[in-house]
């Protein structure tokens, strides 16, 4: 039994945030973003917007493109850092919202970039044991709440937005393995302060990050990363014909697409035009990819991604 693909959405909020827009808010410009971070706009979600109602969007297009009805999911896995409350999850209100029967229903919220390859692997191991058969999982991040618009490092890389995956089970190979890893020594890294119950001052509770150091640590991580997944699929880096990578920074992608001898038109940059959306990325991008006809049957994908923990995680696609 494998679990596979069945269907894919998106949701960007409708506003738009260039770089000259930011020049504005902070001491930036355009050129300083574009170089370092390949970054030229971002989306920014509504004040009436929230991380379960992008979701409802992405997961509706989703079940269309499946030929799904909200009866078929018999599980739901919400991926974001910036739910709508402490509990109940953004994924039980996203049951709600969709009508869907009662099944299992939770968020992961503790990985950041990661969380999505998180997710999927959670998914595949429920889906292959032959406990679910339909599980709708979605990524769904507001950045802008959590940024400090005043700390020009951190805000002109976020946007928001929400990318969905229905996967199945299949007999016919679909996701040939996933491989996870986090490592608590770099909390320091990435994280945000904010704690339920603290007392913690309002203007702390923002994203911390140390860009620097996230760059080194992701190259090399990533690169073993890549050697240990294609050992596990038993696959050549030859045979992997598209890198969904996190949109985190286009010179890591670009590094990234170079050792596996990809040219970037099979890795795809959504960066430039989304920011980064954290645990929506890649579901964003593979959803692009998909609806475009790139994408084409029994292609590889690999998908990769390094966020909060530091957390980092792969999977493998036949699709």
């Amino acid at each position: 039994m494998y679990s596979t693909v069945l269907g894919t959405g998106a949701y960007l909020p409708e506003k738009v945030l260039t770089n000259r827009d930011i020049e504005k808010i902070v001491d930036t410009s355009d050129e300083w973003i574009v170089e370092r971070t390949g970054i030229k706009s971002r989306h920014i979600a509504a004040s009436h917007e929230t991380a379960s109602s992008m979701a409802e969007t992405a997961a509706r297009r989703a079940l269309e493109m499946a030929h799904l009805t909200p009866n078929d999911i018999d599980m739901i896995i919400v991926v974001t850092s910036t739910p709508d409350r402490a509990f109940p999850g953004a994924a039980c209100l996203l049951q709600e919202k969709l009508g869907v029967p009662a099944c299992p229903a939770f968020d992961l919220n503790s990985l950041a970039c990661a969380g999505f390859v998180y997710g999927l692997t959670i998914a595949d191991q429920f889906i292959k044991s032959g406990k679910n058969r339909c599980v709708l999982l979605v990524g769904s991040e507001i950045m802008s709440r959590i940024v400090d618009w005043k700390d020009r490092s951190t805000c002109v890389l976020f946007g928001d937005g929400a990318g969905a995956m229905i996967l199945g089970a299949s007999e016919q190979p679909g996701f040939l393995t996933t491989h996870i890893c986090a490592d608590g020594r770099y909390k320091d890294i990435l994280y945000l302060p904010s704690e339920f119950g603290g007392e913690i001052a309002a203007e702390k509770n923002f994203m911390q990050m140390q860009g620097n150091a996230l760059f080194k640590v992701a190259v090399n991580v990533l690169g073993k990363l890549f050697d240990d997944t294609l050992a596990a699929a038993g696959l050549k880096k030859e045979e992997i014909h598209w890198l969904i990578a996190h949109q985190a920074n286009a010179r890591i992608i670009t590094n990234m697409a170079k050792k596996l001898n990809l040219t970037m038109d099979h890795v795809p940059l959504s960066i430039e035009k989304h920011g980064n959306t954290s645990a929506a990325s890649i579901p964003l991008v593979f959803d692009e990819v998909v609806r475009s006809g790139q994408l084409k049957k029994g292609e590889t994908v690999l998908f990769e991604a390094i966020g909060g923990g530091l957390a980092w995680g792969s999977a493998v696609l036949k699709y």
